[in-house]
């Protein structure tokens, strides 16, 4: 970013935005899927603002780049009318498929979705203003990760493929899906995470009802056809609108069994709330974090300034894993905050199109608005931004603003910003950050940045006991996919990874017989004749 003009002029005239990025027709969305149909909704449509403002005769004005439906409660019980229905209590089509039938639909599923790959990515990019690299990387990742969770199911399946006998008694273990699962994803991964929740429900024999976030919801339009059109009737349905019409009288009705949700703990708890049989809910909770950087006074300050960047900064923040709390060494911290300010100044900013372009602008004003009233929480309570350009606001934009001597008055101590603003605080005594993380309501991860072996061992035994994952001179993250997932306290509930997803989905079912002459002539048949998809030795290859 070279001066403040560069935040002024941010947004294009149309005319400067390359053809191949442009929609050139509104996206006006009307069908949602139903009991294997796509129906089209002739009500109430919410209209979508895309972040990306366009500049025209002096005037910035944000771009609507399309509507969706806002289906109604009576629009939300029809689609659970058809997930119990293709439930049947446990005796649809879909679960009681086999698991290499079910895996050869979820592989049909990943050819349909690859072909409407660039559409995707595109709305992807003007729907919540993430860049053009990241979109790709996100679609990209999301059908890894359906290919991972195939591979992860076959091996699950060859090890419950034999029969065990013990004390007399012969049995088959599997895993048996739960009923019926209401996915909500959130906006900063509408597609990855959302389907890291509706991916592994579907193939293990769940039937899902699917809402997307309140951002992030036209870019699931190019899929619905692939859904309708791979799996049976009924195994996916979609619900749109707002989420106490739709959502709530689904959790009221009783009839959900797994609430698969990544957002806000508000919303979570008022859901789970809802249900009139909290005993009978399984909850997959995916919720805040705020993870916390420790920056040793031997640390590498080069690679430590660059990841706390990256961690801090990458799709402006909007990460459960950001980095959103940084506590710097008092002998280094003048240094630190020196290489941070000149690094800063060279990462890009611009539109979602542009190369390399590392700062875009946030989906929408309301959450400016909150960025600007955490900074002046903070600067009113004895902070300082000591960037150049930080927190500059133009509409939708805004710059990232580092805050220096942060403490515990603040907002933004105890708030997760999820947003482009990162605050530094000094300390000289370790139990300054490791009493933050006792104390705070998040466990999910953190960085530790150091040399000393000793040290860093020190920290690490004690912070395994808080946060799930404690990430050694590096940015904190999710991947790789095959690694646990999770949090403690208010972070989240149940693990998600490829292989936990499976199993968190899930129910461990056995069908059981005494070790008799009989018994083992009835096994023996039902396997030889393949009379049974429970039981069955069959190998998947």
């Amino acid at each position: 970013m070279n001066s403040s003009d560069s935040i002024c002029n941010i947004f294009p005239a149309i005319k400067d935005i390359p053809l191949s990025f442009r929609i050139n027709e509104r996206i006006e969305q009307r069908e949602y899927l139903l009991n294997g149909e796509l129906k089209i909704w002739n009500g109430p449509v919410q209209k979508v603002l895309s972040p990306v403002c366009i500049s025209s005769r002096g005037q910035i004005q944000q771009t609507v780049i399309g509507s969706y439906p806002l289906l109604g409660k009576q629009e939300a019980l029809a689609a659970l009318s058809s997930a119990i229905q293709a439930y049947d209590h446990g005796r649809g089509a879909w679960p009681t498929m086999t698991v290499e039938q079910r895996i050869d639909h979820m592989e049909r599923f990943i050819f349909r979705m690859n072909e409407v790959r660039d559409e995707v990515v595109k709305i992807l990019m003007w729907e919540i203003g993430k860049s053009h690299a990241d979109s790709e990387r996100e679609f990209t990742r999301t059908v890894a990760y359906i290919s991972d969770t195939i591979r992860a199911l076959k091996e699950l399946d060859r090890n419950s493929s034999r029969l065990v006998i013990e004390q007399g008694i012969i049995g088959q273990i599997r895993r048996a899906p739960l009923g019926i699962v209401l996915c909500m994803g959130p906006y900063n991964y509408p597609l990855n995470e959302t389907f890291s929740t509706v991916i592994p429900a579907l193939i293990m024999g769940n039937i899902v009802i699917f809402k997307p976030p309140k951002l992030g919801v036209l870019l699931h339009r190019p899929l619905l056809k692939a859904f309708m059109e791979c799996f049976p009737p009924g195994v996916v349905n979609t619900v749109y609108g707002d989420g106490p019409t739709v959502a709530g009288p689904l959790m009221e009705s009783g009839q959900i069994d797994v609430l698969a949700f990544i957002g806000s703990s508000k919303v979570s708890d008022i859901l789970r709330k809802q249900h009139p049989r909290p005993h009978r809910l399984r909850c997959i909770l995916g919720l805040e974090a705020k993870n916390p950087a420790i920056i040793l006074q031997d640390a590498d300050l080069d690679m430590a300034v660059n990841e706390v960047l990256l961690g801090a900064l990458s799709f402006n923040g909007q990460r459960c894993t950001a980095l959103k709390i940084i506590f710097v060494h008092e002998r280094i911290i003048k240094e630190f905050t020196e290489k941070l300010r000149n690094r800063l100044l060279l990462m890009n900013a611009g539109m979602p199109w542009k190369e390399d372009v590392q700062i875009t602008p946030l989906p929408d004003k309301g959450m400016v608005k909150y960025m600007k009233d955490l900074v002046e929480d903070a600067r009113a309570k004895g902070a300082e931004i000591i960037n150049e350009y930080g927190g500059t606001i133009n509409e939708t934009f805004f710059y990232p603003a580092v805050l220096f001597s942060v403490n515990r008055d603040m907002r933004i101590y105890h708030e997760e910003q999820f947003g482009p603003i990162i605050p530094l605080i000094s300390y000289n005594d370790l139990q300054v950050p490791l009493e933050y993380i006792v104390q705070s309501n998040f466990g999910q991860q953190v960085s530790i940045f150091g040399k000393d072996p000793d040290q860093v061992a020190c920290l690490t035994d004690p912070l395994t006991n808080q946060v799930c994952r404690v990430n050694l001179n590096s940015q904190c993250q999710r991947g790789p996919d095959i690694f646990p997932f999770t949090g403690r306290k208010d972070s989240a509930e149940n693990t998600l990874s490829v292989s936990d997803a499976l199993r968190v989905f899930t129910i461990r079912s056995l069908v059981a017989a005494k070790d008799t002459t009989l018994n083992k002539d009835i096994l023996r048949t039902i396997l030889r004749e393949r009379k049974s998809n429970f039981l069955s030795t069959d190998y998947i290859l």
